[in-house]
């Protein structure tokens, strides 16, 4: 029988029209059979197609193959809902009723995403009934530096009953302004989706762009796209467990990792200038120049910083009054994790494996995926950043060690992207996994640039992890989860 998927490995690219196409019923089967399978929802998304007509694209990542399965289906008006079967497609439809008017019908819980069409968080939201039930307001606006996002608590007394999350005050249009690309914006457009997130943006696209036409890269410059994505890694987990130590009111550790963070954004800036290490990944390599001795300034500057990070760790991780705020606390059991498609430090606390490093492999070495058997609580998600933290530094020192000559910057470079073709990126960013699409018409621009942060994935997480707690016990959970507003709005 021939298949309904065409297979690509991460980082790669293939003619458009090599994407299987099927009748909506036979593609509907076949997706849901393969996620049933053991593949995760990637992407799902539509593009133009003829008059009145979409494509509908679904990418599913396949661990059991080590890539990424891509199969299309041609829609008019509607089409009928995946999400009852399969819930990791939920926020997907959602995105592309509101972006297209597609209607996927009998979709459980159709409003908008984003407020396209609409003022931010003006919508119907749902209810419980009952003369003990009270509703919590928290937001958009909330205190300090903290994006926009409106939380909705459905509370009896103190216990959270349900938690409806309402984001779309940061949509900035960013995948419309990347169509017609490549082009000067496009670099500087996707390093900026998320900012905490900008190198890992960067290499998914620089792996797209190699794709689709740009040079090769060499070992070397692989090399140290690997050690940049592990520098962020480090500096936002760190963030994180500061930030949830503070949550709790455990001062040394939020004081310690509040600073020693800072190091870690400085060891970027030490290679590229600036501290979210913009500009350092560029299609066909680095752009930036790195001589043993900065590898090697670096490498000591770790082995200087990094007993006083365990330290701070260590005594948070040791402290009873810590341990009964975390443990049990804001879980996820397995079997929702998997069936709301979570990746990152979020599956991976509770019980699931999804890591890209593993999963989707390309070329140059990676730090070493966390095996973790958490329960998907508070603490569970600290505790894999910590054991993330420990294989990221093992990779660090290793890899910064072996820099003993000089791995040259290259310029940027004008490419051409060839036409009508489909490439598609997975990187295993700090939050989870993130995955660019890029679909290219016959003049070679892009029809279409997908972006799926983690955070996409994982936001319904957060909703489920507050069910049942006391809603005092939300700036812990939610910080546990430290999603990306912006990511998500795009």
């Amino acid at each position: 029988m021939e298949s309904k998927f065409l297979f690509l490995a991460n980082g790669t690219a293939a003619p458009f029209a090599a994407v299987p196409e099927s009748g909506f019923d036979q593609f509907r089967t076949a997706v849901l059979e393969k996620v049933a399978s053991g593949c995760r929802v990637m992407a799902f998304f539509a593009v133009p197609g003829g008059e009145n007509s979409y494509q509908l694209i679904a990418v599913l990542g396949d661990p059991s193959q080590h890539g990424l399965l891509a199969a299309r289906s041609s829609v008019t008006e509607k089409f009928a809902s995946l999400t009852a079967e399969c819930p990791s497609f939920n926020r997907f439809e959602r995105e592309i009723w509101e972006n297209t008017g597609l209607l996927p019908e009998n979709h459980p819980w159709l409003k908008p995403l984003r407020f396209k069409h609409a003022d931010p968080g003006v919508t119907g939201y749902f209810g419980m009934k009952g003369d003990a039930v009270h509703e919590v307001a928290v937001g958009p606006v909330h205190a300090g530096v903290i994006e926009p996002g409106h939380f909705r608590f459905e509370c009896m007394g103190e216990d959270v009953y349900s938690l409806e999350i309402s984001l779309g005050y940061q949509h900035r249009g960013i995948e419309n302004m990347l169509l017609n690309g490549p082009d000067a914006r496009t670099a500087h457009l996707l390093e900026t989706a998320a900012g905490d997130s900008s190198i890992a943006a960067a290499v998914n696209y620089a792996q797209i762009a190699e794709a689709l036409g740009a040079a090769e890269p060499d070992k070397a410059a692989l090399k140290m796209r690997q050690i940049a994505l592990e520098l962020e890694r480090c500096a936002n987990h760190i963030g994180d467990l500061g930030a949830l130590a503070g949550d709790v009111a455990f001062l040394p550790t939020a004081s310690f990792c509040g600073r020693i963070r800072g190091e870690y954004l400085n060891m970027t800036a030490e290679f590229c200038g600036n501290r979210f290490g913009r500009t350092f990944v560029v299609p066909g390599g680095i752009r930036y120049q790195v001589t043993a001795q900065r590898a090697e300034k670096v490498r000591q500057w770790i082995l200087r910083v990094a007993p006083e990070l365990w330290n701070a760790l260590e005594l948070m991780f040791d402290s009873p009054t810590v341990l009964d705020r975390f443990e049990n606390t804001g879980n996820v059991d397995k079997n929702t994790a998997l069936a709301l498609g979570l990746t990152g430090v979020a599956a991976r606390a509770s019980g699931l494996t999804p890591d890209a490093r593993r999963d989707f492999p390309v070329n140059g070495a990676a730090a070493e995926p966390v095996g973790f058997a958490g329960c998907g609580d508070v603490f569970a998600r600290a505790k894999v950043r910590y054991l993330e933290l420990k294989k990221s530094h093992e990779f660090l020192l290793a890899a910064l060690a072996e820099i003993t000559g000089e791995v040259p910057g290259v310029p940027r470079s004008n490419w051409s992207a060839a036409a009508d073709m489909i490439a598609v990126s997975v990187t295993e960013a700090w939050r989870g996994e993130l995955c660019h699409v890029a679909v290219t018409g016959s003049d070679g621009k892009f029809r279409t640039y997908k972006i799926v942060d983690p955070s996409f994935h994982n936001w319904e997480g957060l909703a489920m992890a507050l069910r049942g707690e006391q809603i005092s016990n939300f700036p812990i959970c939610n910080k546990s989860f430290n999603l990306s507003y912006c990511g998500h709005d795009l």
